[in-house]
């Protein structure tokens, strides 16, 4: 609809489904110098945004057991400024915003998926799920249930919005999405799961970096080092 250099940076905001004050500000400071209405770029920006949520929400039934942590500020504990959720330094005065509560972290994720593992044990006697699984392999059918409804639990989690949480998220995650194997022994046995959760993985991980790149830009340090992580993984 816009020009591509536009249309980069609309899909770098909405990634997660919202848009900060401050993205806003960008966008609509960009919208202009291409001489986009204002009420126009708002209404599509909005629906771009609704049309995000709109395709997770039936993900998103897969947290029905997850309640996520509330964010206790959006003032910058230094000189209680208002900042935006993701922000990292207060633009206002610079200081490091380290201590705010976080909306997910890797620990729930971890937790989420080893309550999703747990039903892999408590049906691994069953028959028909041994009989399932012996059909699935030798026709080699894909990931199994279980394992399709840990990676749909990946791809849905929020991205986390603090600091602490962002690297923690990406050092984490990092070893989880590389591929194992080479051109030869990717798609062994021994690899070929791995390398299906890698990717998984791998598109949780760009969804981060894709909006570190929009919202850390007043704080080069943590943004290097999150780009230290793409350039590992081979993310532009």
């Amino acid at each position: 609809m816009y020009s591509e250099e536009i249309e980069k940076l609309i899909k770098y905001a909405v990634i997660d489904g919202k848009v900060s004050s401050k993205e806003r500000r960008i966008l609509l400071r960009k919208a202009a110098e291409l001489g986009i209405a204002k009420d126009e770029f708002e209404m599509v920006l909005d629906a771009r945004i609704y049309e995000v949520n709109n395709q997770n929400k039936n993900i998103q039934k897969s947290f029905s057991g997850y309640k996520k942590q509330p964010v206790k500020s959006n003032k910058c504990p230094n000189c209680q400024a208002v900042i935006d959720s993701y922000s990292t330094t207060c633009s206002y005065c610079n200081h490091s915003i380290v201590g705010r509560a976080s909306n997910s972290s890797i620990q729930h994720l971890f937790l989420l998926l080893t309550k999703a593992e747990s039903k892999r044990r408590q049906s691994s006697g069953s028959f028909l799920s041994s009989l399932g699984n012996f059909y699935a392999k030798a026709l080699t059918l894909g990931p199994n249930k279980i394992d399709r409804e840990k990676m749909e639990i990946i791809s849905s989690f929020p991205i986390p919005t603090t600091k602490a949480d962002i690297l923690e998220f990406i050092s984490l995650a990092y070893p989880k999405a590389k591929q194992a194997g080479n051109c030869l022994t990717r798609y062994a046995d021994k690899n070929k799961l791995h390398n299906e959760f890698a990717l998984v993985w791998k598109n949780k991980c760009r969804q981060i970096i894709i909006k570190a790149k929009f919202s850390m830009k007043d704080d080069p340090e943590t943004l290097n080092e999150v780009l230290y992580y793409a350039k590992k993984l081979g993310i532009d």
